[in-house]
C-alpha cells in the first residue's frame, strides 16, 4: 500500500513547458513529472505515479509557508517560501529560444532545458537541491557522473540529463544534491538539460570527441533564457481579444492550451500526463498525452475566439496532414506527430498514483469506433473558414466530401460514444447529433465558397438524421434526450446540443432536457456528472467532469439565465487550484481535483462560458 503523504494532491502542481514537453512542479519545490524530449515520450522524472519514479527538487528548508503564482502574463512559476530565517522565491521556466515570434508555433532547438533560480528576499534561508532522474517511468536507475563541481550527467538506455548548478554540488543515490545558505539578493541556478541520443559519450565521462562537450552556464546565460521566455510569454498574451471581467484568468487558460500545444506539428494534447486516476484508487487511469480530433476541435474554437488565428491554422494543418487518406479509416486521436498506432500497454510494475492501477502508456480507444468525431472534423473546418481566417483548398475539400460520405453510410450503427466506454456499442444521441453536423457544417461550406458537392442529398440525409433524433433519442415520458436510443438515461453530453445549434436551448425539448439534467446529474455540491446509472464497462465511482458543468452554464445564458450561469461558472473555477488549472474531474465530497491533470478539456470549456457570460452581460 502506497503511503499517501508522499504523493501530493493532484492539484497540488503547477505546469512549466516549452510546447514540446512539459514539467509539473509542487508547492514543495519538487518536479515530479516531466517527459524528455516529447510530450508523450518516457518519463525522466514520474514520482506522481511510483516513489522511486524520480525526481528534481529545490527549495529552502523548514519551510512553513508557500504562496505561488505565475509571473504577469507568462508561463514562468513562481513560488515563495517563508521560513524562520527568511525568504526567497523559486522561479521555473522552460526556456523559449530568441527571436520566437509570439503568434505562431515556434522552431524548436535540440536543447530542451528546465531552468531554476531560488533567489532569498529577505533574511536568510538555507536550501536543498536534490535531483534523481530516473529514465523511461522511473524502470531505469541512471549511472549518474559529476564532470566538474558544478556540472554533472546522469544517462541510462538511450537518454542524459545534464545538471548544472552554481551550488557546488556532490553524488549519492545515482543522483546529485547540493546544499547552502543564501543571503537577501543572493540566489542559486539550476538547468537541467536533455541530450538527444548519440550526443553524449556513452562511456562514463560526460563528452567525448564523439560527443557534445557539456559547458558550465552563466549567471548571465540564465538571466537571458529568462529574459527571452518572458518576452515571448507577454507577447503572445497580448494578442489576446477577451476583455472582461474574467481578463487574468482567461489569459491564464490560454497559456494552459498553449503549453499543451506541440509546436512542430500544431497537435494539442488532452492533458499533460498519463494514468492520474478518476477515482483514486480504481482503475480508471489513461493515457492523455495524445491529441483528440474531438478535444483538439473544441480547443481551436476557445482559441479562436479569443484571436488566437495562427493556432487555428497550425492545428488545421495537422489535422490534415495527420487525417488524410481514407476518410474511413479516420481514428478518434492520434499522436501528437500524427501517429496513428497508439498501443495500450499496462506498466505493471508501478505503483501508481496513491495505488491507482494500472499505469498505462497508450491508449486503446485510439481503434474505438465514435460516430462524433466526423462532427467534430467538419466543425473543425467550418471553424478554420470563418474564424482561423483560412481557405478550404480542392485537396481537403474532396477530403472532407470523402468524410461527409462515410457519414451518410455510417450514421445508423451503434458506436462506443465519446465518452469512450468500454461497453456495449449503443445508439448513442450525442453521436448521431454530431453526424448530423458533419452534414450541416458541409453544406454550409459548400454555400458559402461555392464548392462542389452534392448538397441536394446531403439535405436529405440531413433531415434523415434530424428526424431519427427527435424520434428515439428523445423521451416525452421523461421530458429529456436520453443517453442512447430506448435508455432512460440522462447524459451531459446532449447539452451540446444547442451549442452546436441542433436546437435552440429554448426548445421546449431542449429546455425539459436541461431540467431533467439539473434535477437528475448534479451533485449536491451544484457539479454536474457526464452520466450516472450507466454501465460503462469499468469498475469504480467517478467524480463530476469539469467540462458537462461548463456545458450546463452555456444553456443556461441561452435560456437567458444570466445570473444562475455566472453562479455557477464561479462555483466551478472555484476548484482551481491556487494557480487556476483544473483536471478532468472533481470529486464533489471533497473538492479534490481527480484525473489526468492539467486538462485541456476543462479549460477550453471555461474560456468558452466566461466568452459567453461577457456577450451576455453586453446585451442586458
Amino acid at each position: 500500500m502506497a503511503d499517501a503523504s508522499a504523493f501530493p494532491a493532484i492539484g497540488d502542481y503547477g505546469l512549466i513547458g516549452d510546447m514540446h514537453s512539459c514539467a509539473l512542479v509542487s508547492r514543495e519545490g519538487s518536479i515530479d513529472w516531466c517527459c524528455f524530449p516529447r510530450f508523450d515520450s518516457p518519463a525522466v522524472f514520474a514520482r506522481m505515479l511510483d516513489e522511486r519514479g524520480g525526481y528534481f527538487r529545490l527549495a529552502p528548508d523548514g519551510v512553513r509557508r508557500v504562496t505561488r503564482d505565475y509571473v504577469a502574463r507568462t508561463a514562468i512559476l513562481e513560488t515563495r517560501f517563508e521560513t524562520d530565517s527568511g525568504e526567497a522565491v523559486l522561479r521555473d521556466f522552460m526556456p523559449v529560444p530568441a527571436g520566437a515570434a509570439p503568434d505562431r508555433p515556434r522552431e524548436l532547438t535540440s536543447d530542451h532545458q528546465i531552468v531554476r533560480i531560488l533567489e532569498c528576499t529577505a533574511g536568510s534561508v538555507r536550501f536543498s537541491l536534490d535531483f534523481q532522474a530516473r529514465f523511461d517511468y522511473g524502470t531505469i536507475v541512471p549511472h549518474a557522473h559529476l564532470d566538474t563541481d558544478h556540472l554533472g550527467v546522469s544517462h541510462g538506455g538511450p537518454d542524459a540529463l545534464s545538471l548544472y548548478c552554481s551550488a557546488p554540488m556532490t553524488e549519492g543515490d545515482a543522483g546529485f544534491s547540493a546544499q547552502g545558505e543564501l543571503t537577501a539578493g543572493e540566489r542559486v541556478e539550476a538547468v537541467a538539460t536533455y541530450h538527444v541520443p548519440g550526443t553524449l559519450d556513452r562511456s562514463h565521462g560526460a563528452s567525448s570527441e564523439r560527443g557534445e562537450q557539456l559547458v558550465a552556464m552563466s549567471s548571465a546565460d540564465v538571466a537571458y533564457r529568462l529574459a527571452e521566455t518572458k518576452r515571448f510569454w507577454e507577447e503572445w498574451s497580448g494578442i489576446c481579444t477577451y476583455r472582461g471581467r474574467y481578463q487574468r484568468e482567461v489569459r491564464r487558460w490560454a497559456r494552459t492550451l498553449k503549453l499543451l500545444t506541440y509546436a512542430p506539428s500544431g497537435a494539442l494534447l488532452a492533458a499533460a500526463t498519463t494514468s492520474l486516476p478518476a477515482p483514486i484508487g480504481g482503475e480508471r487511469n489513461w493515457d492523455y498525452r495524445f491529441t483528440w480530433i474531438r478535444d483538439a476541435s473544441f480547443a481551436q474554437y476557445a482559441l479562436a475566439i479569443l484571436g488566437y488565428q495562427a493556432e487555428v491554422r497550425e492545428f488545421k494543418s495537422w489535422i490534415e496532414w495527420s487525417t488524410l487518406g481514407r476518410a474511413a479509416d479516420l481514428q478518434i486521436m492520434y499522436g501528437i506527430d500524427g501517429e496513428r498506432r497508439l498501443t495500450e500497454v499496462a506498466l505493471h510494475e508501478l505503483q501508481g498514483y496513491r495505488d491507482s492501477r494500472p499505469v498505462r502508456i497508450g491508449n486503446g480507444a485510439a481503434k474505438q469506433f465514435q460516430l462524433d468525431i466526423y462532427g467534430e472534423l467538419l466543425d473543425s473546418a467550418h471553424i478554420y473558414r470563418r474564424l482561423g481566417g483560412g481557405m478550404i483548398d480542392d485537396a481537403y475539400w474532396d477530403y472532407l466530401q470523402g468524410v461527409v460520405q462515410v457519414v451518410i453510410e455510417r450514421w445508423r450503427e451503434p458506436d462506443e460514444g465519446l465518452w469512450e466506454t468500454r461497453g456495449d456499442r449503443e445508439h448513442f444521441v450525442f453521436s448521431k447529433v454530431m453526424c448530423w453536423v458533419a452534414i450541416d457544417r458541409a453544406i454550409r461550406a459548400a454555400s458559402a465558397l461555392d464548392l462542389e458537392g452534392d448538397t441536394v442529398a446531403w439535405k436529405r440525409v440531413r433531415e434523415e438524421i434530424r428526424d431519427d433524433v427527435l424520434e428515439n433519442g428523445y423521451d416525452a415520458e421523461l421530458g429529456a434526450f436520453t443517453q442512447s436510443y430506448g435508455s432512460k438515461l440522462l447524459d451531459a453530453a446532449n447539452l451540446m446540443l444547442p451549442l452546436v445549434r441542433f436546437l435552440p436551448a429554448t426548445d421546449e425539448r431542449m429546455r425539459s432536457t436541461i431540467r431533467a439534467t439539473q434535477r437528475d446529474l448534479v451533485s449536491e455540491q451544484g457539479l454536474v456528472y457526464r452520466y450516472r446509472g450507466y454501465d460503462d464497462g469499468l469498475q469504480g465511482e467517478e467524480g463530476a467532469f469539469v467540462m458537462c458543468s461548463f456545458w450546463l452554464a452555456d444553456n443556461l445564458i441561452a435560456l437567458g439565465e444570466v445570473d444562475e450561469a455566472r453562479e455557477l461558472f464561479e462555483h466551478v473555477i472555484g476548484y482551481s487550484n491556487d494557480l487556476g488549472l483544473l483536471s478532468e474531474q472533481i470529486e464533489p465530497a471533497t473538492g479534490q481535483l481527480m484525473g489526468n491533470f492539467p486538462q485541456a478539456f476543462s479549460h477550453l470549456g471555461a474560456i468558452n462560458t466566461a466568452v459567453q457570460l461577457e456577450r451576455a452581460s453586453r446585451t442586458d
